[in-house]
Formats: C-alpha cells, structure tokens, sequence
C-alpha cells in the first residue's frame, strides 16, 4: 500500500498512523539479526517499516532493497526503503529505482544523506528535492515519495522559516508525506506544525521519535541530528548519571510521554526509531497503545 493512502484512510477513520524504522546490520554474517528484531516488533501491528539506505550511500554493498522486500513478505507489513542522493550518481539512483520496483517495493524516502567529513562526494545531486524529482521522472507510477523535515530546522539553514520554504521545493518535486528527524521538545515540533501548515505545506507528517535509553547515545545523538535538549531531559539524564537501570526505564518513559502528548495533540503519525532495538520500541508501543 501506498504511504499516502494509508495516512488518508487513517485520517478518515480518526486514527494516527504508528511506524517504526529500522537499519541493516553492518555485517554481512548479521544480517538476519534484523529479522530477528522485527519477528518481535511486528506485536506492535506497525502501518509501515523504514529501512534505512546503506553506510554511506554504498550501492555496492547496500541491503536496504533487499529488507524492505523481505520484511514485507515475510511479515506482510508494508516497508518504505530509504534512497540517498550526495554519494550516488544518476546511473547509481537508476540502479537502485530498478531495484525497487522489481522488488515490488512502493514507497522510497528520498534523502540527501549526510555529508562525511573528509569524504568525497557526487557532486550529482545537491538536495533531496533533486532526488524526489529524478524518482518522479523515472517512475511516478510506481513509487510514492517521502521525505524528511526538521522541526528545529536543518543544521544547514540559516532559519526555520529558511528550511520551511526548502521543505516547499520537496513537497514540489512530489514528495507526498513527511517524517520528522528526532526531537525531544514537543514544543518545537507543535511551532513547526503551525509554520509549515501556515507556509502551505499540508502533507501528512509523522512525528520521529528516538528513545534515549543509555548515556552513550546522547552526545553522537545530538550531533547528528542537531536537535535541542529540553530542561526535563537534561534533569533526567543528571538524574540517573550514574544509574545505567536508571536512565534505561527513565528514557522509556520519557518517549511514552512524548508520544503520549503528540498522540493527544492529534499528530497524522508517529514514528519510532528503534535502533534495532525491539525491547525498547515494544515497551514505547505498550504505553500508547491505548491511543492508537
């Protein structure tokens, strides 16, 4: 099923869409590891799985295709493969669209991808919303788009008002629903909201939600994603320095409530990143399960 549709049918029956997102081992001799995690997600009935695009955009040695398909036979639950741009070439995004289709894979997240410091890179495609296009020209038929916006603003931007009128050149080039980077200040997205329906955007946008349940992810969290860490974070996480238990059921419960809040605020979706970590994302479902 196409993502759009869903949200649709979703939004006509009151309901939000719950999703989860997913990336493919590193190593080769893991890969059925992520079967694994998903064989015990699948309890929280998820309206769709992302898998994520390879380490550095690698076609040569990438399995996002070859996941999503599987997830979607094995488990009948519909995927979304991701696809970046700023380390492939046009030939490269061809393969990969070719790819798709044989794979009966209907929905693509067309990304940029992160830029690695000291790497080289495509010079191709710039933007995602060039990637969105080159889908649309290749296979508008087939492929539904989505995409990725930033509540706080891309670290790139020069402003949030900035980054909502980039986000309107995506919407342009056909990408048809949105999810949102990581956030931890509900606050934030709910202005964003307002400022991208304002600004003309009324696609449907899922809210991405990443719980912290370890001190380790904190610091490469924040760096990749560039999201701010609100006072009742930062408590927690003084809180429990030193209680690695703790900081484990404290995270937990920190997302349930922010998705509880979302939920409450009648957001078209939430959508968890689980880090292959199915304990973590079930016990998240089990606290809002009542709302969905």
């Amino acid at each position: 099923m196409k993502i759009p549709e869903l949200f649709r049918e979703r939004r006509e029956a009151d309901k939000p869409v719950f999703s989860l997102e997913v990336f493919p081992p590193k190593r080769k001799k893991n890969k059925e590891s992520i079967y694994h995690a998903v064989e015990k997600l699948k309890v929280t009935d998820p309206d769709f799985i992302s898998v994520t695009y390879g380490a550095g955009g690698n076609i040569a040695d990438n399995s996002t295709c070859e996941i999503a398909a599987n997830i979607k036979k094995r488990y009948g639950i519909e995927t979304v493969a991701h696809l970046t741009c700023i380390n492939s070439t046009r030939e490269d995004v061809a393969v990969m669209i070719e790819r798709f289709r044989d794979a009966n894979i209907e929905n693509v997240m067309a990304l940029r991808g992160d830029i690695v410091p000291g790497e080289d890179i495509q010079r191709e495609f710039a933007h995602a919303n060039e990637l969105a296009i080159e889908v649309q020209r290749k296979c508008s038929d087939d492929l539904e788009i989505l995409g990725a916006c930033y509540p706080e603003g891309h670290y790139e931007s020069k402003s949030l008002e900035a980054d909502i009128q980039n986000l309107k050149y995506k919407i342009g080039a056909g990408v048809r629903a949105l999810i949102t980077q990581l956030f931890f200040d509900n606050s934030a997205f709910y202005q964003f909201i307002d400022m991208a329906r304002a600004g003309g955007i009324n696609v449907p946008v899922s809210a991405g939600i990443m719980p912290i349940v370890k001190a380790s992810q904190i610091e490469k969290t924040v760096q990749l994603s560039g999201a701010s860490l609100p006072h009742k974070f930062t408590a927690m996480i003084a809180d429990y320095e030193h209680d690695p238990e703790g900081l484990y059921e404290a995270g937990i419960q920190y997302a349930v409530e922010q998705c509880r809040d979302l939920l409450e605020h009648g957001v078209d979706g939430v959508h968890i990143y689980t880090m292959n970590d199915p304990t973590v994302a079930v016990r998240v479902w089990e606290g809002i399960k009542d709302l969905l």
